[in-house]
């Protein structure tokens, strides 16, 4: 097992563990959480023995080999399948040992035989199609993929050498879905200890058994999913704060009979107890309050439905088309979010969509008035690393104050230090909220996000399915977060076969076609629902907004009728006429607030009886 006894270490001055101990059995997988800057990647750091302790110790089992993915596959001329296989390196040594002596002859074999050598091959490469490889890319060499790419096939030669403890660090921020949904099952049933760094909650549930969790400088371990972990914190600090409540008063009743009697002759002597009570008392902090993690997106107008039409469209790159027979209407409420495999076109039509490439067939018709909001991975890095935020959006915004720009940035989380920070020394995830923050700054009617999770913790997850369950406009969304799809995508596309359609089942149903088991579905004698057509989906949820609409202005004159007959003089002599009008009016207006919540719940269930 791995043992971290009472470790103490500092970074430029600033303590990142303090005399911090956890203890992680043999063949747990175990996610390691925390907040960003908080340690992690550090931690591993001296797991590995990269870094020197202050004090305290890390004992990791005798002959244990410790494996991670510290930095992309080199681009040579070695072949993936190649580069997966070198890193078994008992394997590799074997392989390439040459003796005449029949005895070594007979221990190699006899090792290979142990180590299971000759099914290396088939193993490698089931790994690296596992995380987007076909097998003629498979044989390629490294130096035809690109960095991110060759992330992959690291990655792929960790998980090939099975380490006795593998450390990995947000290894699904160079995955696609469909790779983060096999890494998640790979990982389950790896025979090793596993640590993992990251911030998918999905994969926290499913992948891991166990949670160790860094904060204020230490390190606990909490059994179970990362949600068992969320509901076991949040106690933990519901009992810490009510504790920590109960002894203020203590403290505070008893330091005013100090203060009150310390000093009278008769009360000297109680005084002085109290005293001693006050000093003697172990003061029990109050769990310190997360920082709010923020995003605010600008309310776009609203534009006559569709904002965008396509029919018959066809794209690509100067070639044979990457998509044709497109025929897709998007409305300003849509919540779309873009399946399929790696390579199948998704980054294409969001290209198409945002007009960074030109239709080469078809028709498309857009609203005159549609603004679009465009977020990719790569945006994070085209910022200007010399530059401030601030400088970026004054680049943007020449004539606004600086109090409005920075009144910007703290709407999606950069603070007065950040403002002023040169974009080169902030974090991932700062970068990440001043590249949505340029990308919604004219308020989008939509907005396409391409991995927008990457470098976020998952607070600022959160704040981000939060940001667009409340935004006005339609959004597409392309993404391996499970959890973020599952919360705010409402319909989904399937991108495939070099077209488009849409996907009638749910992301449940998609994960198992991904993983190849898909659940057989029982027979049933019932009739099959029927098929709800698109303009019925529309027109209910135009009932729904219109109810809400008609409760809310009901509510805004409710609220006035009631101002109006608290007024004091509506109630004097002579005016018991005016009083009837007001009060018949009053009436109404709570009459029609029965009817119209009673018509809200109707829209309301046909609504959910159509999506269901």
């Amino acid at each position: 097992m791995l043992r971290i006894e009472d470790i103490t270490y500092a970074i430029e001055g600033r303590r990142l563990f303090e005399e911090a101990s956890a203890v992680i059995p043999d063949g747990h997988k175990v996610g390691l959480v925390g907040p960003n800057g908080t340690g992690k990647t550090t931690l591993f750091r001296l797991i590995r023995g990269e870094l020197s302790l202050e004090s305290g110790t890390i004992a990791v089992p005798r002959g244990a080999k410790i494996g991670g993915v510290a930095q992309e596959a080199p681009a040579s001329d070695v072949s993936l399948i190649d580069t997966v296989l070198a890193a078994d390196t008992e394997r590799a040594a074997l392989m390439a040992e040459e003796t005449d002596d029949p005895n070594r002859i007979a221990e190699i074999q006899t090792r290979l035989a142990d180590i299971d050598a000759w099914s290396a091959e088939a193993r490698a490469a089931t790994i690296l199609k596992g995380l987007g490889f076909d097998e003629p890319q498979q044989h390629q060499p490294c130096s035809d993929f690109s960095g991110g790419w060759r992330m992959r096939v690291a990655l792929a030669a960790v998980l090939f050498a099975q380490p006795d403890l593998l450390l990995l660090d947000e290894p699904t921020n160079y995955l696609d879905l469909e790779g983060a949904l096999w890494l998640e099952s790979y990982l389950a049933s790896y025979p090793h200890t596993v640590i993992i760094v990251s911030h998918d909650r999905n994969l926290l549930n499913r992948a891991v058994g166990s949670v160790l969790h860094l904060e204020n400088k230490k390190l606990t371990f909490y059994q179970g999913t990362f949600d068992a972990f969320a509901r076991a914190r949040a106690a933990k600090r519901a009992v810490q704060a009510a504790a920590a409540k109960k002894q203020a008063a203590q403290r505070a009743h008893l330091q005013s009979y100090v203060d009150r009697f310390r000093y009278k002759a008769d009360k000297a002597r109680q005084a002085q107890s109290r005293i001693k009570a006050l000093e003697k008392m172990d003061v029990i902090a109050a769990p310190e309050e997360a920082a709010k993690r923020v995003f605010s997106f600008p309310e776009p107008d609203e534009l006559s439905p569709p904002i965008v039409s396509i029919e018959g469209g066809a794209v690509g790159y100067g070639g044979d088309p990457v998509l044709r027979r497109l025929n897709l209407r998007i409305d300003q409420d849509d919540r779309i979010a873009l399946l399929g495999k790696n390579g199948q076109g998704k980054s294409t039509l969001s290209k198409l969509l945002s007009d960074r490439l030109t239709a080469e067939a078809g028709k498309i018709t857009k609203s005159s008035k549609l603004r679009i909001g465009y977020f990719a991975q790569h945006q994070v890095d085209e910022l200007h690393i010399n530059e401030t935020p601030l400088d970026h959006l004054r680049r943007e915004r020449p004539d606004a104050l600086p109090g409005k720009l920075r009144a910007m940035l703290a709407g999606f989380g950069l603070g007065p230090d950040q403002a002023e920070t040169e974009v080169g020394r902030l974090s991932g995830g700062q970068k990440a909220r001043l590249s949505l923050l340029l990308a919604t700054l004219d308020a989008p009617h939509m907005l396409i996000l391409d991995e927008p999770t990457n470098h976020l913790d998952i607070e600022s997850r959160e704040a981000l399915v939060e940001a667009l369950t409340t935004y006005k406009g339609a959004v597409v969304l392309v993404s391996h977060d499970m959890h973020l799809l599952g919360l705010v995508a409402d319909r989904l596309w399937l991108v495939s076969d070099g077209t488009v359609n849409p996907y009638d089942d749910d992301l449940d149903a998609y994960r198992r076609f991904l993983l190849q088991s898909p659940e057989p579905k029982a027979k049933s004698d019932k009739p099959k629902p029927k098929k709800v057509s698109r303009d019925d989906l529309l027109s209910a949820r135009s009932e729904v907004r219109k109810c809400e609409e008609r409760i809310a202005k009901l509510e805004e004159m409710h609220t006035k009728l009631q101002d109006k007959l608290a007024e004091p003089d509506l109630y004097d002599a002579g005016r018991e006429a005016d009083l009837k009008v007001w009060q018949d009016k009053f009436a109404e207006v709570e009459d029609a607030m029965v009817r119209s919540e009673t018509l809200w719940m109707a829209a309301l269930e046909r609504l959910e009886a159509l999506e269901a």
